[in-house]
């Protein structure tokens, strides 16, 4: 790891602070937080900025969960994160996600039409940093404008959480 967990002597109330956005106050501590959140405690301000937007998307977004973890479980695939992979695989089950869901996300191939859509536009947004005008026509004829604007601030947020833990080096 490059950048390992705060070791427990040294959290604080303020590290303990930083994560109330995301975890209930019993997590909020070494041993509850897990890697990633341990790992991310040890720059306070920033994790604490970065959670609010984080539990938008996770629990305040418009879009539907199954559509978001089929968007996160790429993003994770696509930039070869584990720690993201892992920690969405059973929310993506929850949310309706299969087995032959995941086997699509690995491919990037869905015969599923809408699925596929979904896939191509994560696709496109992480390598090219913007969508053709075939996949928006394709995403407004089955997402209202906010919801498009979820969608795209889900996969960048996403993104840029598995750029963070990849670079950090943070395990499932």
């Amino acid at each position: 790891m490059r950048l390992p967990p705060l070791p427990a002597d040294e959290w604080d109330d303020r590290s303990r602070r930083a994560l109330r956005a995301l975890l209930p106050r019993a997590r909020q501590n070494p041993e509850g937080a897990g890697p990633a959140m341990s790992t991310m405690v040890r720059h306070p301000d920033l994790v604490e900025a970065f959670l609010q937007f984080g539990v938008y998307l996770l629990f305040r977004s418009t879009l539907p969960a199954r559509l978001r973890e089929l968007a996160v479980l790429r993003v994770a695939h696509r930039a070869g994160c584990a720690y993201e992979w892992e920690h969405h695989l059973e929310i993506a089950a929850e949310s309706g996600l299969d087995a032959d869901d995941i086997a699509a996300i690995r491919l990037g191939r869905s015969a599923d039409p809408f699925d596929q859509m979904v896939l191509t536009a994560v696709d496109e947004l992480t390598e090219h940093a913007t969508l053709t005008d075939d996949s928006w026509a394709a995403l407004r004829a089955h997402l209202d404008e906010r919801q498009v604007m979820d969608f795209v601030f889900t996969v960048g947020g996403y993104t840029t959480m598995a750029m963070a833990f990849n670079t950090f080096g943070v395990e499932p």
